[in-house]
């Protein structure tokens, strides 16, 4: 694993390269982000362990494929959101990008961004669902109001933040 994960960033596409000098050292915002991430049998090209996000960075031979449908779907499974860009956008538009980013990893994203919301349930799904479901602060924001996958969790009357997160912890 270690090793294709190296291969892989040896070998970066232009694009990956002009994302990763924004995203390395917490340089969006203090989203901590890495490169290459193995996830089951899959590597995602940067993933923000702490908001339970992949950001993906698509070229032209990617268009329409079912390939992709089915990463994302197991992607998903395992807990985390999935957003994808393709590579000219990040080469053009690479503040954009970045901005849809941010908003995504802080619970606010745009409806018509190419974003797949990790469909959690109170325990999450997978390793990393079910950390993401009992620590992530975003969790019960808008976030999956805009593109509603699965159960929605409400929370009991008068439960701050914090009773959420201890009763997360205690599943």
């Amino acid at each position: 694993m270690t090793t294709r994960s190296r291969q892989l960033r040896r070998n970066a596409s232009i694009a990956e390269n002009r994302l990763w000098y924004v995203l390395r050292n917490r340089g969006l915002n203090g989203h901590k982000f890495v490169r290459q991430f193995p996830v089951g049998p899959y590597f995602a090209d940067f993933a923000c362990r702490e908001a339970a996000l992949i950001v993906e960075l698509d070229g032209g031979q990617h268009a329409e494929n079912m390939a992709d449908e089915r990463r994302t779907a197991f992607l998903n499974a395992e807990g985390y959101a999935v957003l994808r860009f393709w590579n000219n956008e990040v080469i053009q538009n690479r503040d954009e990008v970045c901005l849809a980013i941010l908003q995504v990893a802080e619970g606010t994203p745009s409806p018509d961004l190419r974003f797949a919301p990790a469909t959690l349930s109170p325990s999450g799904r997978g390793i990393t669902g079910a950390r993401a479901a009992a620590g992530a602060k975003f969790l019960n924001q808008a976030r999956s109001v805009l593109l509603p996958l699965g159960e929605k969790v409400a929370r009991p009357e008068g439960e701050t933040d914090e009773g959420a997160f201890n009763r997360g912890n205690a599943l």
